[in-house]
Parts: C-alpha cells; structure tokens; sequence
C-alpha cells in the first residue's frame, strides 16, 4: 500500500524563500514543508552580509537601488520584476520584524546600514555583524515552530512532479526511512536553493545539486538565464580545499577592504576606476581571475589592515573567529581568497506573481527566474527576492484558498531498482568537469567537451531508475550541469557573469 499524505499548500525547501513564504499564507491553510536535509542547513543560513532594502519610503533612494540592481545585472533584467523588488523591500522588512527578525540597530534604536559592491548608498540590513542569514533564520524557525498549521518533514527529498495537463497535482517523496510517499497539494511551491554542489568550490552546502530546478525539468518546466552563474570573488582561499568554503563577505570590502594581487600590489584600478573593490560581483571576479593569471597564482589577498581591530571584531565577529582559528589576524593580515560557485542567477522561469509554466506550480527563490538578476546579481538582493516574491505567492494562495478541495491523481506505476549503486565518481567527475570548462572565463572548445562529458554520465544514469536519495542528487547534478552549459553554448556574447573568450 502507497502512503497518501494530502496538504492545501506543498513548499519544497526550508530556506528563507520556503519558511518566510509558509509565515505569510493563512493559518487555516494545511502545509507541508519538505527538506532534503536539515532544515537548520542550507545558503540562508550563511547569507552573511544582510538584505539591500530602502526601508524607508524614499522616491528617489528607491529609484537609484532599481539601478544599481539594473546596472550590475547587465540590464538583462526584467523590469517589471525589478520595479517590485525595490518598491516592496520597506513592507517585507517591516513584517520580518514582525515575524521576530532582529536586525542590528544603533545604540538610538536606528537600524544599521552598510555598503556593498554595486550600491551607490548604505542600504544593507544586518543581523549579528555579519551572520545575518543564521540570524534571521533562527528567528523564523522560532515563529514557524509556533504555527500549528504547518508539518516540516526533515530528511525527506522530493524526486518527481506528479502532474497531468499540465497541472501539478503533486510530489513523489523519498522519506527518511527510504520509503516511497506520495504528497498531493493544490498548490505546490518549489524553493530548493542553488546549484553549488555541482562545482568544486562552492559558498553553498554540497547538497546544494539544483534539485528543484532538475525536478521541474523532468516534469516539462521551462527554466531560463541558466547559463548566468555568479561567482563570489572573494572566498577564503586554503590550497587543495574542496566543497563548501568559508565565504569573506562582501561587506568586508563595503568597509573598506582593498584587493591585492600575490605581490601585494593593488589592482582594480585596472578593471573598474571607478567603483574599484564596490564594482559588482562579475567586474571583480573576472577582474581577480585575470590578475592570478597575469601573476601565476591561485589566489589574491583582500586588506583591511588599516581598520583597528575593535572595529572589525564588532563588525565581523564570524570572519574575524573564522580567520583567527587559521591563524589570521585581519587587523595584521592579509586574507588569502579566490573566487567561487555563489549563485545562480536563473532558474525556472516565472513571472511576477512566481508562477511557473505548469498550473499549480510556483518558484521561490534562488531556483527560480523572476529575472530580477538579469546577467549578474547585486549584492545582498537575494534575501530579498525571496521575501518579496514569497509574499506574493502567499498573498495569491490565500485568495485562492477557498477553492481548493481533495485532490485524486491516479498515482503512476514507476519501476525503481533499490540496488546499491555507486555514484560517487559520476559527482565527482561533473564538478570536475563544471569547475574546468562552464566557470568565470568559457571557451566554445570547452564547453563542447564538457557537454560529451555531463551527455556520457545522463545516458548512464538514464538506463536505470535507483530509489534513493544518492541517485536523485547525481541525477539532478546532471541534468542542471546541462542546462547550464546548452544556455552557455547559446549565448555567444559576454554578459554579466557569462563571460566568453570565443
């Protein structure tokens, strides 16, 4: 006998995105969060720097934030979607702190600003100095814990959409006693996080393998800009370091940190005259990536030096402990770094209210395409992606609610092996593969062989069908790993962080 679980709203992900949308949708609503692993895990809770928001209702302050947005994003971006994440920053933030958010604050009760790369003013919120996605996370967990209308399963993946017409009607699920359930909902959202877990280097935890945007792939979804992978230029350098690295926030430079290159010497000034280190994240990291070849290094160093050290201890308590325990004083020395996987820009495709191409089906978050990055995102508008546009999700749903009612779907006979096969050297070899050829600078030579390669592993892994959570992920890393690179192959010229020699 199948088990049947059948919720109003299903949320795939327990990150910023899933969590803040599941706060806002009505208490009478029955939903199901769904979490691959812990939902204590993920890249909101390492979201360092903080979320850019006008809090304050300024005509102007809020144009020139739509600009810098459009401006880093190579004016790729969709403008409607842009226009409504700058103009309902000020409410989103005002209900995270209703939703017990706490946001660092002068000593006068002011919540503090800083700057980052991109902005041309101090519009970034902050929690704990520089831990504000662990903050904010732990705050909203705390809230949702007191929501009796919602069910969080840890430890449980969703692998297919179960759909008909083009109407969602569901998931299939691999529960964390490895068994088969299937999870009915009128409405589902998707909001998995990134792609990290198909590069060597990543900011993003390792399980981070594009699952929800490979699910919807399956199931006929469109995605788009799948080809624009931000790479965070200054994460904390340790040679023959692999997976997960500590990230050296970018507000760190909003304070004043300067680049150098292996001789110590400065060098944006080469790249960007005029925002220099606060250029946006493309400029910097394609900027660090020519200096390490000019000077035949793998690394840069970034310098706060000329910051006292009770400064940069109340400013960046986590760096700053982090750096110490690698025997780094930031106030004496210099910060070894080097760019890295951060975000993916695209996604399944949606539109302003997160729609995606299937009925039923929303996207939320880093997964999702509403366009708002264009070519390259603008430093700490990610946060705020998420709690503008799962507010709107979650507006949507409870006007609908009245409608929804039990859904049937006559559940698919699927034939799964539960054979214990290895794929360890399949994961292996496409991060290989992604960090070599599809990473700041791509050649057309390049991403062809890492085309035969990522087509090699797919054909494999389609011949067979393996009930577990291990296969779903390789499958996943897969099938991202290709849409990333056919979007590559595609577009000839370079924008943003798709950065093309030939």
């Amino acid at each position: 006998m199948k088990e049947i679980k059948q919720f109003d709203v299903v949320i795939l992900g327990g990150g910023l995105a899933g969590v803040y949308t599941a706060l806002n949708l009505s208490s009478d609503l029955h939903v199901g969060i769904f979490v691959k692993d812990e939902i204590s895990k993920g890249s909101s809770n390492m979201a360092q720097g903080g979320i850019a928001a006008e809090v304050k209702f300024d005509p102007e302050k809020i144009k020139e934030h739509y600009e810098d947005t459009l401006r880093a994003g190579g004016y790729h971006n969709n403008i409607e979607a842009t226009r409504i994440l700058v103009a309902e920053a000020g409410e989103n933030i005002e209900n995270l702190i209703k939703l017990g958010v706490k946001f660092d604050k002068t000593s006068d009760g002011n919540l503090v600003t800083t700057l980052e790369g991109g902005h041309r003013s101090r519009r970034i919120l902050h929690a704990g100095g520089d831990d504000t996605g662990n903050h904010v996370m732990q705050d909203l967990r705390k809230t949702l814990a007191k929501r009796k209308n919602v069910d969080v399963f840890e430890n449980e993946m969703a692998i297919e959409i179960l759909h008909n017409s083009n109407k969602a009607l569901g998931v299939i699920v691999i529960n964390k006693d490895n068994e088969e359930v299937y999870v009915l909902a009128n409405k589902i959202i998707i909001a998995t996080g990134g792609v990290g877990g198909i590069y060597k280097h990543t900011t993003n935890e390792k399980f981070a393998c594009g699952d929800g945007i490979a699910l919807a792939y399956r199931a006929g979804v469109k995605t788009s800009d799948m080809e624009f992978v931000q790479f965070h230029p200054t994460g904390f350098y340790e040679e023959d370091a692999v997976g997960k690295t500590f990230l050296i926030s970018e507000a760190v430079r909003g304070e004043g940190a300067i680049l150098r290159n292996i001789n110590g010497e400065r060098f944006m000034q080469k790249y960007d005259k005029e925002r220099m280190e606060l250029a946006p994240r493309d400029v910097v990291s394609q900027a660090i990536n020519r200096e390490m070849f000019d000077t035949w290094s793998d690394h840069v160093y970034l310098d706060i030096t000329h910051k006292d050290k009770e400064f940069l201890t109340h400013r960046f308590p986590t760096i700053y402990n982090f750096l110490l325990s690698r025997g780094i004083d930031m106030s004496k020395d210099y910060i070894p770094v080097a760019p890295l996987e951060h975000f993916m820009c695209g996604g399944i495709t949606t539109d302003v209210m997160g729609h995606t191409s299937m009925d039923n089906l929303y996207a939320v978050g880093e997964c999702a395409c509403t366009g708002v990055h264009g070519a390259n995102r603008l430093a700490s508008n990610s946060l705020l992606e998420c709690i503008v546009f799962g507010s709107r999700v979650a507006n949507e749903i409870n006007q609908l609610a009245p409608t929804f009612g039990k859904v049937d779907v006559v559940l698919p006979d699927i034939k799964f092996t539960h054979e214990l096969f290895n794929f360890r050297d399949i994961r292996q070899d496409i991060r290989d593969t992604m960090t070599k050829y599809v990473f700041i600078v791509r050649k057309e030579e390049g991403l062809k062989e890492a085309k035969k390669i990522i087509e090699t592993h797919l054909n494999n892994l389609s011949k067979i069908q393996v009930f577990s959570r291990y296969y779903y992920e390789t499958l996943n890393m897969c099938e991202t790993a290709m849409l990333i690179i056919n979007a590559a192959l595609q577009r000839k010229e370079s924008i943003g962080c798709h950065f093309r020699l030939n």
